[in-house]
């Protein structure tokens, strides 16, 4: 194997990430731009750090066209601290959200929430093991309400919103965690748009949060100092230590991205990928998608044999060849190749290749 065997890596998170970047970071590592030291050891408080993480957030603007009427946030705790910083920060006008479950992380975000005030549950696909994403229109939110949430793309069923949902003038809030940088999103459209690094970005430890400027400041009083956006807005991300490496390695990402076409150029291999993948699991005889076609997403794709012997053979096998973390996370079950941006296409061929010899074995 050697030092350069590289596995086609499906996991979900922590991911897959580009191989150039890791080779430049790899190559820095011992001396980071002639400092003599690695960005592992270099005090965020110092020149050559803020400059790291000044250019991460110009480079994650340029990407996404990030209006200058937004904070860039990078913080810790993963998506999951943003469950409570989200209703904490935001729902402090009628104390009241309305939550569109669909999926484990959409279910947990409004629990979660509930804490905080009046979050109600609009509509919700667990009853069908969260296959698709409910239909929910403006007139079914409550005209009060602080924000509308929704999670974008559901890593664990693998269903994504392929349009932006229309809820008037209502709030719109977002975790991106597992979709973020695949595709051109109008930031606008969104008061709060949120992202666990862990997926398409960098390392796990750093949450990056794009917040509208103007509704930062409204926490309540008593809130937890590190739970008000407004301490990070005001100090640039380093109220604390902030995730130095995750964030060095993330700034390395959205440059790579940057000269290699950016979202746009993204987006479409991502869509070549998946859709390599959907027409060969809509023409199996053996393996079934999971998700109504019109919520797939590009990021997750789920698919079953419906046999979970089958199942288990099928991913040890696939370990043999070397494509490994195929395995469906343990509330879904089946198959999960997680495609992200950083995964090559030779992969999905691979795997396309071993399910069509798999298929020709097993199939009945």
């Amino acid at each position: 194997m050697g030092d350069e065997y590289r596995v086609y890596n499906f996991s979900a998170g922590p991911s897959v990430l580009p191989e150039p970047v890791l080779r430049k970071c790899a190559a820095e590592m011992l001396n980071y731009e002639g400092t003599g030291e690695s960005v592992m050891e270099m005090s965020h408080r110092s020149p050559e750090y803020q400059k790291i993480i000044d250019d991460a957030e110009a480079n994650l603007r340029k990407l996404m066209n990030i209006p200058d009427d937004y904070y860039v946030l990078f913080l810790q705790g993963g998506g999951t601290l943003q469950f409570s910083m989200v209703p904490i920060n935001l729902m402090t006008g009628s104390h009241k959200a309305d939550y569109i479950v669909a999926g484990q992380w959409g279910k947990k975000a409004w629990e979660e929430a509930r804490k905080f005030g009046d979050a109600r549950c609009v509509a919700s696909s667990e009853e069908s093991v969260y296959t698709y994403i409910p239909k929910v229109t403006k007139e079914d939110i409550r005209d009060d309400v602080d924000y509308v949430y929704i999670c974008y793309n559901n890593t664990v069923f693998g269903t994504h919103y392929n349009e932006i949902p229309d809820f008037g003038d209502h709030l719109l809030v977002a975790d991106m965690s597992s979709c973020i940088l695949s595709e051109e999103i109008d930031v606008t459209k969104f008061g709060l748009i949120y992202a666990g690094a862990q997926k398409n970005v960098a390392p796990a430890g750093v949450t990056i949060v794009i917040v509208r400027k103007d509704l930062v400041g409204h926490a309540p009083e008593g809130t937890p100092i590190y739970l008000d956006y407004k301490t990070h807005a005001e100090k640039g991300s380093m109220y604390n230590t902030p995730p130095c490496y995750a964030i060095y390695v993330a700034g390395e990402v959205f440059k790579y991205l940057l000269e290699n076409g950016g979202v746009k150029a993204m987006h479409e291999k991502d869509v070549r990928k998946a859709q390599k993948l959907y027409d060969y699991l809509d023409s199996s005889k053996l393996f079934k998608p999971t998700v109504a076609k019109e919520d797939r997403s590009l990021m997750n794709i789920t698919f079953v044999t419906g046999d979970a012997e089958l199942d288990k053979k099928f991913i040890a096998g696939a370990k043999e060849r070397g494509m490994i973390n195929l395995k469906g996370h343990r509330n879904a079950g089946g198959m999960r190749a997680s495609v992200y941006n950083a995964f090559p296409e030779e992969g999905v061929d691979a795997l396309i290749a071993y399910m069509k010899e798999f298929e020709a074995e097993n199939a009945k």
